[in-house]
């Protein structure tokens, strides 16, 4: 079954192919239905400049929302770490600040109604 991670981001494929040493196990993509000779078959999308994936929490790059299928990219050094965050401006910790905003908004909406 597949995981589903805390947080991940969408980018557009050409902002992860400026990584300098960007790889794409493009064989890993998801299929979709095509109709080919008058029959349905999946098979396996091209990945254009104008998709979309997913960097997940863990900084591997998926075709889709689950953490651990369609994994397009998982060299993770400390060159891809630095490029996520400078870069892309990805926080990994991303789900736990945005947690911790609807927690302090609550407070302070809690904290307004009180008064």
């Amino acid at each position: 079954m597949a995981k589903m991670g805390k947080y991940c981001k969408a980018y557009p494929i050409k902002w992860l192919r400026a990584y300098s040493h960007w790889s794409e196990n493009a064989q890993n993509a998801r299929t979709e239905a095509q109709l080919i000779d008058g029959k349905k078959v999946q098979v396996v999308r091209v990945l254009g400049d104008e998709e979309y994936l997913y960097l997940q929490e863990n900084l591997i790059v998926t075709d889709g929302i689950f953490i651990d299928q369609n994994i397009i990219f998982d060299d993770i050094t400390d060159e891809w770490k630095e490029f996520c965050r400078n870069d892309l401006a990805f926080d990994e910790n991303g789900f736990q600040k945005i947690k911790e905003r609807e927690t302090v908004s609550s407070a302070s909406a809690d904290l307004d109604e009180a008064v």
